[in-house]
């Protein structure tokens, strides 16, 4: 990024702001990864994108305390949402023992807390085992602050959460600081939003038009180019009226899917859908599958459920000439294979913007993980861990874990 950009990071505090030599430094981190029916970690890049705090606060000579959530388990212990796996993976990832403390709060977690050298790291257990953490309670929020000297948020995927571990904590912590991974979300998603190169492009899919409303609304002040796809195209398609026969349908999004075609075209943007899609009568690798003209309307009992080759080619090009570029969500089922191919194209054409010259950034679990199954991930500027908070984030709403992080004092 250019440096002489506005960036909101520089005025809150930082990891580096602080001697950590000897302090009780506690992370808050995003281990929310998924795990396959043995407890096995399937994805590993949310452990992989935190380790550069972790490695930072370890040098320094802190006493490391790792704080992180796993799933909804609802206030409730659920041992299959434990964070042992991940206490295991990041002692070889780290290359030294990471021991999993079996609670997150109280006397147990306070005296090994109390045994910690520098430069060790523990971990405690899922947060969300108490329910203290979502409701946020002052007394669980209390109970984390008194495990430290320093508290670093380096949560990214749980900043929009108004949670004890990323929000109530601050309030009764001495210091408060952001890590590296928070830091470089904030950096790229401050430039989508505030200061994007141009032209500047937009990619939205996913199943729900209402879960991006307001990212559009908040975005159409500086994009060239939106291209909608995913399930909630159909809704635009409907819009425009098209036939779109068993497809999925948000009915009452539909007035404030026209007001943005009506702002689309005021403001000049260039909004665009899958002029082909794929369609079939179920979701089922061996349905059978056509390609129609999405003008030409969809036949009843059949859905769209993925963008076409014509459209994956004329989005592509358009993405030949983009400087910045935002992608969330996928173009069709993703998580059907034959459906799947259109969110690839995207992909591929994502990586050859990045070398043509554009910043691209990728947020939402879906789009994150196709340009990780094409082995792109080098190829894209950023990453995102945070697909919920990314939203948010651009929808120019206040992030609590963010806004929690005191400004600097000079």
């Amino acid at each position: 990024m250019n440096s002489s950009i506005p960036d909101e990071t520089r005025e809150r505090a930082f990891i580096e702001d602080f001697d950590l030599y000897g302090k009780r430094v506690l992370i808050r981190s995003d281990f929310n990864v998924p795990l396959d029916a043995n407890q096995n970690i399937r994805n590993a890049s949310r452990i992989e994108s935190s380790l550069k705090t972790i490695r930072y606060a370890r040098n320094q000579g802190a006493k490391v305390i790792l704080i992180s959530h796993m799933g909804r388990p609802n206030g409730r212990r659920v041992e299959k949402l434990s964070l042992k796996p991940v206490a295991e993976l990041l002692s070889r990832m780290l290359n030294q023992s990471v021991d999993l403390v079996p609670e997150s709060v109280g006397s147990m977690v306070e005296k090994r807390v109390a045994r910690l050298q520098n430069g060790e790291v523990v971990l405690l257990e899922n947060l969300r085992f108490h329910p203290g953490e979502t409701d946020n309670k002052e007394c669980f929020a209390r109970s984390l602050a008194c495990l430290c000297d320093i508290y670093v948020n380096d949560a990214f995927g749980a900043a929009h959460r108004a949670h004890a571990s990323t929000a109530g904590i601050a309030r009764f912590s001495d210091h408060v600081a952001m890590g590296y991974l928070l830091q470089l979300e904030i950096r790229y998603l401050d430039k989508i939003r505030n200061y994007p190169s141009c032209p500047f492009v937009v990619i939205l899919g996913g199943a729900k038009v209402s879960d991006k409303v307001k990212v559009i609304q908040n975005l159409l002040r500086s994009v060239q180019v939106l291209i909608i796809g995913g399930g909630m195209a159909c809704t635009f398609y409907r819009a425009l009226g098209y036939e779109i026969g068993d497809s999925l349908l948000e009915e009452e999004a539909l007035p404030v899917v026209r007001e943005i075609l009506q702002e689309t075209e005021k403001q000049k943007v260039s909004l665009l859908l899958a002029e082909d899609c794929v369609i079939a009568e179920r979701v089922e690798e061996s349905a059978t599958m056509e390609t129609i003209q999405a003008s030409q309307g969809v036949p009843a009992g059949w859905k769209i459920l993925d963008i076409g080759p014509r459209a994956v080619h004329s989005f592509s090009q358009t993405l030949q000439h983009a400087k910045t570029v935002f992608w969330n969500g996928p173009m069709g089922v993703f998580e059907s294979g034959p459906f799947a191919r259109g969110t690839f194209g995207i992909a591929r054409a994502l990586g050859d913007a990045t070398k043509n010259g554009a910043m691209t950034v990728v947020g939402g679990g879906d789009s994150v993980a196709a340009i990780e199954e094409m082995g792109l991930t080098k190829h894209i500027s950023h990453l995102s861990t945070g697909g919920g908070a990314s939203l948010e984030f651009l929808e120019g709403l206040p992030l609590p874990g963010i806004e929690a992080i005191p400004k600097r004092v000079d």
